[in-house]
């Protein structure tokens, strides 16, 4: 399908504020490969691609993201007219709208988990990819926000503990659509105040939201392990982690509670 034919069925759907644009599918391998083919098309920002199915989905460092139908796979056209720098720090936008998207669905408390993890008793409920393009001069031209939310199942095989909606309290008829639905409006809201007042309201509510503060952790580097206490995240959206008074500055990483030994 080319770019014509697919906005041609773009529509501002009733149920998503008047910023999105939606783009239904019923199956595709990766719904950031078709935000992206459509970002580079020229598609609006606001542009939602939203698959009932996608056989490709993959996370942060080229995992594999499980995403059979019952779940919500979708990814976001942006033009935030950003440095890469500060348009990075939309995942944190991203990990907000899902928690108070959880929050909104079920009875659970969720915490988040740096730098973009929605936790709901300790086990990862979404996954969050950004991918960009620059443009000439510097900013980005365009960003894809890919989310995706267990709604009905999760995977059983993954490196942390894993759950869905539905396990956590949500009504049994729940569905993807409604997620979005949900999802979209908490996201606008963040978005918005992230380009009108920059990261300081986003920093704040992800530290009232933050897992662990004060307490133990195992940061996995390339090819580093260490452990400190997590202390704070800075305004560039970097975990601050104190190693016995030395402050550590963590951009890139896996985070891990409590200390390995």
């Amino acid at each position: 399908m080319n770019q014509s034919e697919e906005m041609n069925g773009a529509t501002r759907a009733a149920q998503l504020p008047a910023f999105f644009y939606l783009v239904e599918l019923e199956s595709c391998g990766s719904t950031n490969d078709e935000a992206k083919e459509l970002a580079r098309q020229g598609a609006p920002e606001g542009t939602m691609v939203f698959a009932h199915r996608q056989t490709g989905g993959r996370g942060r460092r080229g995992r594999a993201w499980n995403s059979p139908e019952g779940n919500l796979a979708c990814s976001l056209v942006l033009r935030p007219a950003l440095p890469p720098a500060d348009a990075a720090l939309l995942s944190f936008v991203a990990a907000l709208a899902v928690a108070e998207t959880v929050a909104a669905l079920t009875p659970a408390r969720p915490t988040l988990k740096w730098p973009n993890d929605v936790l709901v008793g300790g086990a990862k409920i979404s996954g969050i990819l950004l991918e960009s393009e620059p443009s000439p001069t510097g900013l980005v031209d365009w960003l894809v926000l890919g989310t995706g939310i267990n709604v009905s199942t999760f995977p059983d095989d993954t490196p942390y503990p894993a759950t869905c909606l539905r396990a956590v309290g949500a009504v049994a008829d729940i569905t993807p659509r409604l997620v979005l639905a949900h999802y979209s409006r908490h996201f606008e809201h963040w978005y918005q105040r992230l380009l009108r007042q920059g990261f300081a309201p986003i920093r704040a509510a992800w530290l009232n939201a933050a897992q662990g503060l004060g307490a133990p952790v195992t940061v996995r580097l390339a090819h580093e392990n260490f452990s400190g206490i997590l202390r704070d995240l800075d305004m560039d959206g970097a975990l601050l982690v104190d190693c016995d008074g030395f402050i550590r500055r963590v951009t890139a990483g896996d985070v891990f509670f409590g200390r390995e030994g």
